[in-house]
């Protein structure tokens, strides 16, 4: 998986699912690295990006509301 990793979700099961494989693919880079934290930030009610983060300290995943 490249990151940063957008998705764009249909309804509320499908974002919990599809968050919580990209989060999990995320901290798998991120302990490899160890360098950067997860930032998840949500665009409008149905698309969000997971990111690998220089702002975020390593071993943190935050949450951003962008809309």
């Amino acid at each position: 998986m490249n990151f940063p990793l957008t998705l764009t979700v249909s309804d509320r099961q499908s974002m919990d699912r599809e968050l919580d494989a990209a989060v999990t693919a995320a901290k798998a880079h991120a302990l490899a690295e160890k360098r950067h934290g997860i930032l998840v930030t949500r665009h409008a009610v149905d698309k969000f990006t997971v990111a690998l983060s220089d702002a975020v300290p390593f071993g943190l995943t935050r949450e951003h509301q962008a809309w």
